[in-house]
């Protein structure tokens, strides 16, 4: 479960998450690097399509700067029900996907992983707060700052615009 490093936290990078190997992962280590944050799930009948636009994004512009964090959830419809172990393995088997896995955690409710509560903190209007199924994304430029909230429905190649606008690049 992700933790807090600071009580008021100014960015992304002052949380610290575990990885899928319950590792902690300082997220100042992705200073400088435009992120993309998703809540996953591998039950999901938005799956296949998600990874594999995930996955050109990321091949497409990792080498610029880009970075997709993807955090399972079994919060909808128990569609995230394995191990840690079990879904990196289900990632990068099937999708061979190569971007950070974290640790499974809840993005809403009392249990909710810090790091989603503040991504959620934004002025969002008719989302609210809550994340409303699997894979809502959220985009955050360089200095850890969230610049954009996405439904699960929106396809990651959709963002490509917003994404090199945030990585400077035409």
């Amino acid at each position: 479960m992700a933790t807090q490093t600071s009580k008021n936290p100014e960015s992304v990078y002052d949380f610290t998450i575990k990885d899928a190997k319950e590792n902690d992962v300082d997220l100042s280590i992705f200073k400088g690097k435009v992120l993309l944050i998703v809540n996953v799930a591998s039950k999901c009948g938005l799956t296949n399509s998600n990874y594999a636009e995930l996955n050109q994004l990321y091949e497409k512009y990792k080498d610029q700067g880009l970075e997709i964090l993807a955090f399972p959830c079994n919060q909808f419809g128990e569609q995230e029900p394995g191990t840690n172990d079990q879904i990196t393995d289900f990632v990068c088997t099937r999708f061979k996907s190569e971007f950070p896995i974290f640790d499974k955690i809840d993005v809403n409710g009392e249990n909710a992983s810090p790091l989603y509560k503040f991504l959620k903190l934004g002025k969002w209007g008719i989302f609210g707060d809550d994340i409303q199924w699997n894979f809502a994304k959220f985009l955050v430029s360089k200095d850890g700052q969230v610049v954009g909230r996405y439904y699960p429905t929106t396809s990651p190649l959709s963002l490509e615009r917003d994404i090199k606008q945030l990585l400077e690049i035409s």
